[in-house]
């Protein structure tokens, strides 16, 4: 006897579904935490592979649906991002088409990556070399015709205290009085052996690792890539003390050079990097958090500063 298939089923589409009015309004709705390896558009080393954790969202405007789509979503990520690397044209391209599949649901949407950056570092004198990681974010918003980009970096570098610095000087100052102030005049040979011992160096001022967190509006028209190397690169080079990979001694003697050539509270820093991102134009605004995470004290202190202009980022710690 010849069996006949029963035709399939209509599954249940229970979101779709007419039913009342179960407003109001959801500002978003979507999914996070996927997990998507794909590729970063970088203005100084192209594309670059990266393991991206996602948030992905559209507004729900429509009162009288009880959801959205949120498999499109997925799925528009995948195709997206599996064929083009991100950059300011493949977000567009995304966020589009997650309001193309949305139909009258959404008039926005947004789209969140973090990852971890690696560039290869060269060590301050030595001929070694390392790779150095950096936590980054990229959130893209489609509103109309209006897509904002905002790339997000935390930059580690370390910090030695002016104060703690100039109490140090006078502490050896002290010690070389107490050791060669009876004797009228000291000769050169005997103050440079002196000076290389321990009770030469009687205090060290303290120092502490660091960290410049950056979030910078970009500029959409302004090519296809992403800054991300030149923003972190602008940062250290402001800074100039950047925590380091690969160090042989040469290199620490170095590291120890640049940072007492470069005593920083965190306001000083702070200026720095206001001075350094004022002058980039691919940024529209910024805004920038300094901590130093004292060695003296069990808090913190803290710097916050921004481009300052009008509807700008606000100035909150």
């Amino acid at each position: 006897m010849e069996r006949v298939n029963a035709p399939t089923p209509a599954m249940p589409d229970v979101a779709s579904a007419s039913h009342q009015r179960v407003g109001p309004k959801l500002d978003w709705v979507g999914m996070s935490e996927i997990h998507l390896p794909t590729q970063v558009s970088d203005t100084i080393h192209g594309e670059r592979p990266v393991a991206a954790s996602i948030q992905a969202y559209v507004n729900l405007q429509d009162v009288n649906a009880r959801g959205i789509h949120m498999s499109r979503l997925f799925l528009m990520l995948e195709e997206t991002f599996g064929e083009a690397s991100v950059n300011m044209g493949s977000l567009r391209t995304l966020l589009a088409n997650f309001l193309d599949t949305h139909g009258p649901l959404s008039s926005r949407a947004f789209v969140e990556l973090a990852f971890d950056f690696s560039i290869r570092r060269p060590a301050l004198l030595s001929q070694y070399a390392g790779w150095r990681s950096y936590p980054v974010r990229i959130a893209a918003t489609l509103e109309g015709d209006q897509l904002d980009v905002e790339l997000a970096v935390d930059v580690l570098y370390s910090s030695t205290c002016p104060c703690s610095a100039a109490l140090a000087r006078q502490l050896i100052q002290n010690a070389f009085q107490e050791r060669f102030g009876s004797e009228g005049s000291v000769s050169l040979d005997d103050a440079v052996a002196w000076l290389g011992t321990e009770q030469g160096i009687v205090a060290t001022p303290h120092s502490q690792r660091s960290v410049a967190q950056l979030k910078v509006k970009l500029d959409a028209a302004d090519g296809d890539a992403l800054p991300i190397t030149a923003l972190i690169d602008a940062v250290e080079g402001a800074l100039k003390t950047p925590v380091q990979t690969a160090v042989k001694r040469e290199d620490e003697q170095e590291f120890a050079r640049l940072n007492g050539q470069n005593l920083m509270f965190c306001e000083d820093a702070a200026r720095r990097l206001q001075e350094a991102l004022d002058v980039m134009p691919v940024l529209r605004d910024f805004w920038v958090r300094v901590n130093h995470v004292e060695s003296l004290h069990a808090h913190n202190a803290v710097a916050v500063v921004t481009k300052s202009i009008p509807g700008g980022y606000p100035p909150v710690a």
